[in-house]
């Protein structure tokens, strides 16, 4: 699991994934552990298994038609080593997965477990969202079984479990608290909302609670965080480039340059969209993950220090360009890719297997799914003062989701979807009790988060110096003071949520 939501450069964490052009897709990692990165461990998976063996729940498909008896294995993890089953007082922690596959590893390294659940001696459990993962509902990922693939349903199947959880080990007396980051972290919210009388409180980190289709103010933060003289040099190296590619002579240096995979045409307009959205994505996935845990989330060390000290550096006798290809080479080295690929073409294609076992990008095609039909968040380069270009505007994006799943998703049928999600959850206006929201301003999903608090109960915590779901991590001797005494307000709310 990886804490959420670009479409830019694959974050890649295994050499044995594919990879292909972008980092990051609708600002989530393409790799099968989604927005929230494993913590970093030293167990083998063995050991991993010993701590919190993978076990299956009979879930229901579809929990809005009475009439469909369909059901399917949900996977889950549990560990119970510091539950105190004897005092009701000890409560049961529900960690909900998100877009990626779910890791017994995070019963053993996470905050979770190495903070918050020894000081309540909780029982720690991480449910599997449907779709992603081994919790496979249907036999493919067709656009006609991907239906099921809505944040309702996954909801409904979180209290479902709960349920089961309670009668299967008579917990009934015992209160739970849900936990998320990144997408999960908006599930935990919205759980918290539509059925408190499950859950005590709610833990939600680095939340978009907020849908949006164009979400322009991305590269608002980036480039805020990223600072006006390495902004001012990135816009350089842009306008630059857009003057070579004119032309034909310079699409053989841009492709040495850059190390492109394949050679480069600058009249194709798909590839170039997205040749530009990915030089985007080198600093978007940096910033979003930037120093906070960063060993922990399984990608690189790589900071915004690092990237704009390249950027910046006029004394290197090397012009813009130059420096903005020495971004990219530093980025496709520190994930041990050989060249940069961009074709929209290829991109296309491998999205549509719909074999969950043959994709050769896990869990992209479900996300993508649940972007173009629920949510957006689209990162598209149409602010006026961004310094990317505006090769991937909004249309871009669309016709990403007609040409994956159909031409019935376009963008009046976005529009409405998205308009569905904030009615049906609240957006901004969310009603709630006992639920923290933890938000760092280094990380663009800020933007779509709750920032002040909405009552006395409903509070909202923000980092000045951390990124995206930094607090879910283990500690380390370099996190921000900041960042430490948020543990332990989180620790001190969970103890009032549970009183």
């Amino acid at each position: 699991m990886r804490c959420l939501l670009i479409i830019t450069l694959l974050f890649i964490q295994s050499a044995d994934y594919f990879v292909y052009s972008r980092r990051l897709l609708f600002g989530r990692p393409i790799d099968k552990h989604g927005f929230l990165g494993l913590p970093r461990t030293t167990l083998k998976q063995s050991e991993i298994e010993s701590i919190a063996k993978e076990q299956w729940f009979e879930q229901k498909l579809d929990h809005f038609d009475p009439t469909n008896l369909l059901t399917w294995k949900q996977r889950y993890f549990i560990n119970d080593d510091m539950f105190n089953r004897s005092n009701t007082n000890s409560p049961i922690f529900l960690q909900l997965g998100g877009e990626g596959e779910a890791s017994a590893v995070w019963l053993k390294e996470g905050q979770i477990a190495t903070n918050y659940g020894p000081h309540y001696q909780a029982l720690q459990i991480l449910l599997e969202h449907r779709y992603y993962g081994q919790s496979r509902p249907t036999q493919d990922m067709s656009t006609e079984n991907l239906k099921y693939l809505t944040s309702e349903q996954a909801l409904q199947d979180a209290a479902n479990f709960i349920e089961f959880i309670n009668e299967k080990y008579g917990l009934n007396k015992h209160k739970w608290i849900v936990f998320g980051g990144s997408y999960s972290g908006s599930l935990a919210a919205w759980f918290r909302m539509k059925y408190p009388h499950l859950v005590a409180g709610a833990i939600a980190s680095s939340a978009p609670v907020q849908a949006v289709l164009d979400f322009e103010d991305y590269l608002k933060v980036v480039d805020e965080s990223l600072g006006k003289k390495c902004v001012r040099e990135i816009k350089s190296a842009t306008d630059d480039l857009t003057e070579l590619i004119k032309s034909k002579n310079n699409w053989p240096v841009i492709e040495k340059k850059f190390k492109l995979c394949t050679p480069f045409n600058g009249t194709n307009s798909l590839d170039v969209s997205n040749f530009f959205g990915n030089l985007a994505g080198n600093f978007e996935g940096v910033v979003q993950y930037n120093k906070d845990n960063r060993a922990f989330e399984g990608g690189s060390s790589i900071t915004i220090d690092d990237l704009c000290s390249v950027m910046t550096d006029l004394n290197s006798n090397i012009n813009s360009t130059d420096r903005l290809a020495k971004v990219n080479q530093i980025l496709l080295k520190s994930q041990s890719q050989e060249c940069l690929e961009f074709k929209y073409d290829d991109y296309v294609k491998k999205m549509l297997v719909v074999d969950f076992d043959k994709t050769e990008v896990p869990s992209a095609r479900q996300w993508v799914y649940q972007t173009c039909t629920e949510f957006g968040f689209y990162q598209t380069s149409d602010r006026n003062d961004q310094p990317f270009g505006h090769y991937f505007p909004l249309d871009f994006f669309i016709k990403q989701c007609i040409d994956i799943y159909g031409s019935e998703f376009n963008k009046n049928f976005l529009e409405k979807s998205i308009q569905f999600t904030n009615n049906f959850y609240g957006g901004y206006n969310l009603t709630v009790s006992n639920v923290m929201f933890i938000n760092g301003l280094i990380d663009p999903w800020h933007a779509l988060g709750i920032l002040e608090d909405l009552n006395p109960t409903a509070k909202a915590l923000v980092m000045k110096k951390t990124a995206h779901c930094a607090d879910m991590y283990p500690d380390s001797s370099e996190d921000p003071s900041e960042l430490k005494s948020t543990r332990n307000v989180i620790k001190q709310m969970i103890g009032k949520f549970i009183q």
